[in-house]
């Protein structure tokens, strides 16, 4: 396959859209891990506003909504990120093998946190592949390995990943596990039996991994893209996530794969791509071309330590720093009558404060975490 040389870059260049979409999901991952979604789109049930706090909660199977977005965004943004830095290693002299030795201690490091992330229950250890830092250390794998294909060639890999999604869904036929796009009896809950030895009750299946690595390759594509001299960038981000989002949504309109996230059936990968391209291709043009940088360090401090950040609330949030906070507000709060669906708001924010917090301290000190 033909190699795609590197563009030459300044050491210090950034592009401070991705830093502020990676910040921004961040941000909204954050909130979530508090709670605050859920308790809104319960609380709501029945008001005109729960059509919009439905958007912050995932689909429960066929469909789509924006939440459903946000991983799909995370990986896609990963790849993106990695075209700038592999780049930047390569215009320095930095051999591929090296490269190589840097990407697959990160695929370790993303690999063993995503694992630990579920690994401590109140039963007791447990191993299991759903979160997302595991699959990402999958999708950044194969990304980088095809990286210098031509972009036909990767291409190519994409569509032969969600075939290969297709064949292993429809045509295993494995007796209880026969159903392509049911809950709890697909190919996907079949392996999860292999792998893990259960089922996720959610629907969630570990080999999300083989469509979803289709982000990553994009993004990266994207990155390659928006670092080439071409003065159309803009436009070919639109205009593939026009196609990405039209086929997509035409796969489950005429019934032949439904969109559904938790399985990442191809056409929600191939759907979820077309926002994916729209949301980098506004936002570098509103940041990188038009220069509108004046307040997004809210952000984009975030979206400098995004995988920090993710562990930090999966892990330590979740276990421990989420309910000491959530005490202390409730204590607080407890003396004034403003009622629970503002106690608990508050607490949210109360929470989410000292977690941003904590990134503004290591933006400060230059300290970024890089795994």
């Amino acid at each position: 396959m033909a190699e795609t040389q590197p563009t030459p870059v300044s050491p210090a260049q950034r592009l401070l859209s991705l830093d502020f979409l990676r910040g921004l999901i961040m941000v909204l991952l954050a909130l979530s891990s508090t709670g605050l979604y859920d308790y809104l789109y319960d609380h709501s049930e029945g008001e005109p506003v729960n059509v919009f706090c439905r958007q912050f909660v995932h689909h429960p199977w066929n469909g789509l909504r924006f939440w459903d977005l946000v991983q799909p965004a995370f990986m896609f943004m990963a790849g993106t990120a990695m075209a700038f830095s592999l780049n930047k290693q390569w215009s320095q002299g930095v051999s591929w093998t090296n490269s190589f030795k840097k990407i697959l201690k990160r695929c370790c490091w993303l690999f063993f946190w995503g694992v630990l992330d579920y690994a401590v229950r109140p039963t007791g250890l447990s191993f299991e592949l759903w979160d997302v830092l595991t699959q990402l250390s999958f999708t950044t794998m194969v990304a980088f390995l095809i990286f210098r294909w031509n972009t036909i060639a990767q291409i190519g890999v994409c569509i032969g990943l969600l075939l290969l999604t297709e064949v292993l869904y429809r045509f295993t036929h494995i007796p209880g596990f026969d159903q392509p796009f049911t809950d709890q009896h697909n190919f996907g809950n079949y392996m999860d039996m292999v792998l893990m030895h259960k089922i996720n009750k959610g629907g969630w299946v570990a080999i999300n991994c083989i469509p979803t690595a289709v982000h990553t390759i994009a993004g990266a594509l994207a990155g390659k893209l928006l670092l080439s001299g071409r003065k159309d960038k803009i436009k070919m981000l639109l205009a593939w996530g026009l196609v990405c989002l039209v086929v997509g949504v035409a796969l489950d309109w005429t019934g032949i794969t439904p969109i559904i996230k938790r399985i990442a059936t191809s056409s929600f990968t191939i759907a979820s791509l077309g926002y994916c391209l729209w949301f980098l291709a506004v936002s570098y043009w509103w940041i990188d071309t038009l220069g509108h940088r004046k307040n997004l360090a809210f952000f984009t401090i975030v979206g400098m330590n995004s995988i920090f950040l993710y562990v930090f609330f999966e892990i330590v949030g979740a276990r421990w720093f989420n309910g000491y906070i959530s005490s202390i507000s409730n204590g607080v709060l407890g003396w004034i009558n403003i009622g629970d669906p503002l106690k608990f708001i508050f607490s949210c924010l109360c929470i989410f404060l000292p977690e941003w917090l904590l990134c503004y301290f290591l933006y400060r000190k230059k300290i970024f975490f890089k795994l």
